[in-house]
């Protein structure tokens, strides 16, 4: 399996050409931007930049590879040399002991590291105004170097050449045969799909469709205990997923949890469109998601004023529906929950910067006024934002390695895509991300009423994540600045999921509480915030108890004499798969 370490002499003159040239067109670049008299009418040329600093970043870039290289010649006269640059805490993708033994691989590894190390402080350091463009920028550059990882391809990862020796090559055989038949599913296999089925081992919180639409069914999940709260809670997931990221097994299941502490729960399952529903709206949404779950559920119960709960898309989602109801007149809830939701758009992360006019006016112009977005199109955009984590890691695992992915429930249900209409999903872009109306008292029309989340004066329980990429923490701190009545802000750790869906009884990660009064910006909250180990899940349960009336019978059997049980949970709407 060796290489002649000779080799790498032609492999570091060509990094070190490309780097060089890339360097200069960079740099010409900028200087062609600020040279010439601009044409009439147009905006005036900006500074020419202060390239001094990028010129000095890439001396030290020339300078790293000399040195690399000259550390490589020690060890080929057997002298000991050690790593010039080491991955970062976590990067398992130069784990293996193969990429130190080897004198090439090493030195391909070492040289990726370096040249991506630049690529991304270049991109940092571009004398580019902070905004939309910059991050724009940032998201490039990482999605290039990322591909282009030594550990990607055959031909530079040891790992492929060991495996293939020792199984014979058999694994080339078995990562052909994984990549054919993800070719034919047009995704990457990210988990042993075979091993979970919706209703028997995964959604199993047992409970019965109460009602349904065409684009909605609600479930009342059946209660465990004795006693249950008076005022029901129901649940809103995002529409663009499947419903059961809280219901996955019975150890994770947020709806298991929700239940266990005496909660009456309702929640609605979304439809994946089809062409049937590709000219459903937004306000169509609104009509027949929210207004008509409310309405449902307050006449199964007999409760004027349930408790609500909205999960990322689903925040915005009941928050629309909230509003609309408050200029009709009406006092339509006790609470109101928020889970990793935006409110505000002004900081919404990558996926705001890959939001741009032309971009939604394509969209629009394709599928605004009838149309279907394919589930699989939304997945490869979020798979891109980890795009290590989510497409490269599964590419060398199934094609390089022929290994065959483990069972993994959320992984599962990240695979089971949903399509969205057109309409509805093109109002969303514009109104929310380009425009960000939905902030602004009176900005957005739905159904004939002026929006105002300001008149959303019921407690509000608003919980992020710390290492949110999809909704910043800082972002969804900003929603206690528009609703209007008294919030309650819980910081949990990790992601975006993994910070929401965080077992009580499994007891891990922390989150972050602060009990102050004073309006406070979001690192004002951060800095006189206390941390408590375990999940937030209780915290939240016990804010939600309060407010949740007295202990009443448990309901002997779900519904009522008008709204009866169609099926069991979870019902077929959550079974139907995105084609």
């Amino acid at each position: 399996m060796s290489v002649p370490p000779d080799q790498t002499k032609d492999v570091f003159q060509q990094m070190m050409q490309a780097g060089q040239s890339m360097t200069k067109a960079y740099m010409d670049f900028l200087t062609k931007q600020q040279s010439g008299s601009p044409a009439a009418g147009s905006p005036p040329a900006m500074p020419m930049p202060d390239l001094e600093p990028f010129a000095k970043m890439q001396q030290e870039f020339a300078a790293q590879h000399a040195q690399l290289w000259q550390s490589m010649l020690q060890r080929k006269q057997g002298e000991a040399a050690e790593p010039l640059v080491k991955p970062e805490p976590g990067d398992r993708r130069f784990s293996a002991p193969e990429w130190a033994e080897n004198p090439v691989f090493d030195y391909l590894r070492q040289a990726y590291l370096l040249n991506s190390t630049f690529l991304t402080k270049a991109a940092e350091t571009a004398p580019i105004e902070d905004g939309p463009n910059k991050t724009r920028m940032q998201f490039v550059t990482r999605l290039l170097v990322e591909a282009m990882a030594p550990s990607n391809f055959a031909a530079t990862n040891p790992e492929f050449i060991k495996t293939a020796v020792e199984t014979k090559g058999e694994s080339i055989t078995n990562g052909l045969k994984n990549m054919l038949e993800d070719l034919q599913k047009g995704r990457i296999s990210m988990t042993d799909e075979a091993a979970f089925e919706i209703g028997t081992n995964i959604a199993t919180t047992p409970g019965s469709v109460v009602y349904e639409n065409e684009l909605i069914q609600l479930i009342q999940y059946t209660p465990t205990t004795d006693k249950v709260a008076e005022r029901p809670l129901l649940i809103f997931p995002p529409f663009i997923n499947k419903f059961y990221l809280m219901d996955l097994q019975p150890e994770n299941s947020f709806v298991a949890y929700a239940v266990e502490q005496g909660f009456t729960v309702f929640l609605v399952s979304w439809r994946s469109a089809t062409e049937e529903q590709a000219r459903i709206t937004w306000e169509d949404y609104l009509e027949m998601g929210p207004l008509t779950a409310l309405r449902v559920v307050r006449e199964i119960t007999g409760v004027a004023k349930p408790n609500v709960l909205g999960f990322c898309i689903g925040g915005p989602m009941i928050c629309s529906a909230l509003a609309l109801l408050k200029a009709r007149g009406e006092d339509p809830v006790e609470s109101l929950t928020l889970m990793t939701s935006l409110l505000d758009y002004s900081e919404p992360g990558e996926i705001g910067s890959l939001l741009t006019e032309a971009g939604v006016a394509a969209y629009e112009a394709k599928i605004g006024k009838g149309g279907v977005m394919h589930g699989r199109e939304l997945a490869a955009v979020f798979s891109a934002l980890r795009s290590n984590d989510l497409i490269w890691q599964y590419v060398v695992g199934n094609y390089l390695k022929g290994n065959t992915p483990k069972p993994f429930d959320l992984l599962y249900w990240n695979s089971d895509s949903t399509n969205l209409p057109g309409p509805c999903f093109t109002w969303y872009l514009r109104n929310m991300y380009l425009n960000n109306a939905l902030r602004v008292p009176g900005k957005l029309e739905m159904l004939g009423q002026k929006i105002d989340l300001g008149k959303i004066n019921v407690p509000s329980y608003i919980m992020a994540a710390r290492e949110d990429h999809l909704v910043l923490w800082h972002a969804a701190y900003l929603s206690r600045k528009i609703l209007g009545g008294p919030s309650t802000f819980a910081l949990a750790a990790s992601g975006h999921i993994a910070g929401s869906i965080n077992p009580a009884s499994k007891n891990r990660r922390s989150y972050w509480v602060n009990d102050s009064e004073e309006t406070l910006t979001a690192e004002e909250w951060l800095d006189g915030s206390v941390e408590q180990k375990g999940s937030w899940w209780p915290h939240w349960a016990e804010w939600l108890g309060e407010r949740s009336g007295r202990k009443i019978a448990a309901p002997r059997k779900p519904g009522n004499a008008t709204y009866r049980e169609i099926e069991p949970a979870p019902g077929r709407y959550v079974k139907a798969k995105a084609t």
